[in-house]
């Protein structure tokens, strides 16, 4: 169904099943397949592919030659398994950004949030949660499972290991590569990739009092600074002790307690 508002162009291929909204523009060559619905105010730009089940949702741009949808890149997946991709609204979506649906593995979907901004070349793998006003710079790519929360940035060339989560405000520099959790917060940077500090600039611009950075410095140095050679669990302890009703070190803590693959420590600096 393709609403009276929507501008198709002539040279673009449309699926007669597909679902477009009110006031969406699809531009030429752009192929949009079965099973795709795209909601109202979406512009698709130019030699975009975009293959179902995929539900896009509204005031998305999609620049030319993503290709959106497309079937897992993974050896157990075969054809007429359930797969699924939802993404929500306002998402900026640059140059050949690939984002591949989800499988069987993990309730079958790939989710993108809303007021993201995915930089050209930007991989999305499949079974990838991804939330909302996130940066994924250029060439940052995710394996299967990752799970990035809410206003993370990933620095260009950055590398996610599959099955890794990374906390809310966390930043990774230019190049990192990824392979155990980022908690909420951190900077990760440094070859070999480390924790360094935490992301400051980052929590002002979003507002943060001061008050609340100075939490989040002080469970950053219980953590990765004082008793290094002591048990995680134990400075957890400790800081769940002191820092009695303090939401943001709640964060920091539920976080590293919930997590499978351990989270990344290494040496630190100053």
């Amino acid at each position: 169904m393709i609403d009276k508002t929507a501008t198709i162009h002539q040279g673009a291929i449309v699926h007669k099943d597909a679902v477009i909204g009110n006031n969406v523009e699809i531009c030429a060559y752009a192929i949009i397949g079965k099973n795709v619905e795209i909601g109202s105010g979406t512009i698709v730009e130019s030699h975009v592919n975009i293959q179902g089940p995929t539900k896009i949702g509204k005031n998305n741009h999609i620049f030319s030659f993503a290709s959106i949808g497309t079937d897992p890149q993974d050896l157990s997946y075969e054809t007429g398994q359930e797969s699924n991709l939802e993404i929500g609204d306002d998402n900026i979506i640059r140059e050949f950004v690939t984002i591949n649906r989800g499988t069987q593995k993990q309730d079958s979907i790939t989710r993108v949030g809303s007021k993201n901004m995915l930089m050209s070349y930007v991989h999305i793998a499949h079974d990838c949660i991804v939330g909302d006003h996130i940066i994924m710079s250029n060439n940052s790519s995710l394996a299967g499972h990752v799970k990035l929360n809410d206003y993370a940035i990933l620095g260009g060339f950055t590398l996610v290991k599959q099955f890794t989560h990374i906390g809310c405000h966390a930043y990774t520099a230019m190049g990192c590569q990824i392979n155990k959790d980022i908690p909420p917060y951190m900077v990760v940077s440094h070859h070999p990739t480390r924790i360094t500090s935490i992301n400051i600039e980052g929590l002002k611009r979003r507002s943060f009092s001061n008050s609340s950075i100075a939490s989040v410095k002080r469970g950053f140095k219980a953590i990765y600074r004082e008793d290094r050679g002591g048990l995680l669990s134990d400075a957890l302890n400790k800081l769940e002790a002191v820092e009695i009703g303090n939401e943001f070190i709640f964060n920091i803590i539920d976080f590293i307690r919930k997590s499978k693959n351990g989270i990344l420590r290494g040496p630190t600096e100053g």
